[in-house]
């Protein structure tokens, strides 16, 4: 029987290669991925256990080593050119990102890091390279996986290339634990990538409960410059057509076909990512075309706590998008009290709880999500019970469950990596 051992984890290198933590959610490459990283090392800290995020530099004014909270470093890694990079060309700058990683920890006595945790598929074929070459386990997160998405592309969107399947298909082989969001994302990983189940963690993202809570509805509204008695529906995130906001504001325009439509206002809250940045005014061309132009507000992307502002202020929160591991959107709208109307994919069917907190809605069409509004939105005492539930539910999944449950992980594969190392022992003859 294999002696019982008792790792302690002290330090995690993390990976996000494509985007930093520090950038604002809502534009670019930056979204949920980014909170993510960021709350879950501030969580991790918090236990005492030292995070170091490596991510790739997009700025020569960026400082190498920052310090976004105590307990947690970023690097700001020089791979390619400062500007002017899609995510599409990363991965011919990941040997140059990679070798500055090994570097930073060859500074640092041998065995500085117990684990490597690497997040999206780009950084886990760094944290493959990272974690051989320190003799430590990889634990990786997909976030999102091509073949997922390439089964639920939006109309215009581009395929994930075959590179990226294959990146995505090795690092499910390599990778010593693999971390997914939902029950859903790990039978995709096992159905789809012929994961090992057991070697795969569900371990749920969370939402900030200090930051985003219940809060008065009107004063939200006023600090905002929104009508205070009027029917707001919100759309928050990165815009493109992964995210379909084109569905929220064609809803609307039919929700507003008759006599509400004095009284209903959408607000679109992000920037332009993706294959979005093809046509950056392609969402405002379309309310002009639908002629709601005047009940649309265009917002760029915000900090948390001007977005918490926001979700107090909707009357519903509107996710349609094509896919998501996820969907902290969501989540984090139903902490605040706001039901949410959402796609019924990927983790999005787990973040909202159907007909209790919100609508999740089948498919893409413009009409169901109206209908879905107004089934909402005209019925008062249907409304109020999803706001009390969409609290309690969101309550289930603070940031420190999700710390606490991923520390769990790395333990469990640092000892498993502990056991493998005495299993190859040579013998002792005679014993």
């Amino acid at each position: 029987m294999d002696a019982v051992i008792s790792p302690d984890v002290r330090r995690i290198a993390m990976l996000s290669a494509h985007t930093s933590p520090l950038e604002q959610p809502g534009n670019g490459d930056a979204g949920g991925m980014n909170v993510y990283v960021l709350e879950l090392a501030r969580r991790l800290a918090a236990r005492s256990v030292e995070v170091e995020i490596f991510t790739r530099a997009t700025s020569s004014e960026q400082p190498s080593i920052v310090e976004a909270l105590p307990g947690v470093l970023v690097r700001h890694v020089p791979a390619g050119p400062f500007e002017g990079l899609g995510k599409e060309d990363l991965p011919a700058q990941m040997c140059t990102f990679v070798r500055d990683v090994l570097r930073a920890e060859a500074a640092r006595p041998v065995g500085w890091f117990d684990a490597v945790h690497s997040h999206y598929w780009l950084s886990g074929q760094v944290g493959q390279v990272a974690a051989d070459r320190w003799g430590v386990p990889l634990v990786h997160s997909m976030h999102t996986m091509a073949k997922v998405k390439n089964a639920n592309l939006a109309a215009g969107d581009a395929a994930e290339p075959a590179g990226r399947v294959a990146g995505e298909q090795e690092l499910v082989e390599v990778a010593d634990r693999l971390i997914a969001n939902t029950a859903d994302e790990a039978a995709q990983l096992v159905g789809l990538y012929g994961a090992d189940p057991d070697r795969v963690d569900v371990v749920h993202p969370g939402v900030d409960l200090d930051r985003f809570r219940p809060s008065d509805q009107c004063a939200a509204r006023a600090a905002l410059g929104l009508p205070l008695d009027a029917d707001v529906i919100l759309f928050a995130g990165r815009i493109q057509p992964l995210k379909a906001p084109d569905v929220v504001l064609e809803a609307a325009a039919q929700l507003m076909a008759g006599a509400r439509r004095d009284r209903t206002v959408v607000a679109v809250v992000g920037g332009p990512s993706g294959s979005g940045l093809d046509r950056p005014t392609a969402l405002v061309e379309l309310a002009a075309s639908l002629g709601i132009s005047d009940r649309v507000r265009f917002v760029p992307p915000v900090a948390q706590d001007r977005l918490a502002l926001w979700y107090a202020a909707a009357s519903i929160v509107c996710v349609p998008s094509y896919n998501e591991s996820f969907g902290l959107v969501a989540l984090e709208a139903q902490a605040c009290g706001t039901p949410v109307v959402a796609a019924k994919v990927g983790g999005l069917a787990t973040a909202v709880h159907d007909g209790v907190t919100g609508m999740l809605v089948d498919g893409h069409d413009p009409a169901d999500y109206a209908a879905a509004f107004a089934q909402v939105l005209d019925q008062p005492g249907l409304h109020a019970s999803m706001r009390t539930a969409a609290v309690c539910h969101a309550g289930r999944f603070g940031w420190d469950a999700t710390a606490e449950r991923t520390l769990a992980v790395y333990e469990r594969a640092v000892a498993e990596e502990a056991i493998a190392a005495v299993r190859s022992l040579p013998t002792a003859v005679g014993q």
